[in-house]
């Protein structure tokens, strides 16, 4: 959750609270009193409506599954100002006498009062929802950072096997180049063993007939 929400929303439940008993005490009164205290009261409602303005800005610059959760407990809080409007007003139009206010504290506000007090068990409620709405979706994040390092060192591993294989194709590949090399070679000393092979055994045969005649003409002689 927004901590600028928080912040807005813990001021308007102090204010709200206090205004509320602002109420009940101006309901009891008269005279130049009542109208010192309605006049606090009205400051605080605008001071109450300006906190809910704020809060409204905040719950919309947030992500859409979190201001839907927001904007719904900012609708419980519209309504409990507009509670505190509606007794402020009851309380500045007022010509009762005392037998009427008192009928009026006993019925009216009692029953205000009561309505209050549900919605801001509501609110507390909600507030709960938000928290935990809000610790699974930290957890969540958290979740999703970890994934992603491991995503990330798997990358980074396969990276590194790749730049393995890649070297041992060019060990291969210079293996291969050598064994061509060297069968090159071998192939040409075995043509010249060959060769040589004939060489001599021309050379022998002429060293043969050579003695052949020699010993021909020796013994003829």
């Amino acid at each position: 959750m927004s901590e600028g929400f928080e912040r807005y929303e813990r001021q308007y439940c102090e204010l709200s609270s206090n205004l509320l008993k602002k109420c009940k005490s101006a309901s009891l009164i008269d005279g130049e009193r009542k109208k010192q205290k309605i006049s606090e009261i009205k400051a605080g409602v605008d001071d109450a409506e300006s906190l809910i303005r704020n809060m409204d800005l905040e719950a919309r610059s947030l992500q859409p599954n979190i201001k839907a959760v927001l904007l719904a407990k900012l609708r419980e809080y519209k309504s409990d100002l507009n509670n505190l409007k509606s007794e402020m007003k009851r309380l500045a139009s007022s010509d009762l006498n005392q037998a009427a206010r008192d009928e009026l504290l006993e019925a009216g506000m009692a029953d205000k009062l009561t309505v209050s007090a549900d919605q801001r068990a509501r609110l507390l409620t909600s507030t709960e929802r938000v928290d935990k709405s809000s610790d699974r979706i930290r957890d969540s994040r958290k979740t999703m950072l970890e994934t992603e390092d491991l995503g990330v060192s798997i990358l980074q591993d396969l990276h590194q096997q790749r730049q393995s294989l890649l070297r041992a194709d060019n060990t291969l590949h210079g293996v291969d180049d050598n064994i061509s090399g060297s069968k090159k070679i071998v192939t040409n000393i075995s043509r010249r063993m060959s060769r040589n092979k004939w060489i001599i055994g021309a050379v022998i045969t002429v060293l043969v007939v050579a003695i052949v005649l020699i010993l021909y003409f020796k013994l003829s002689k």
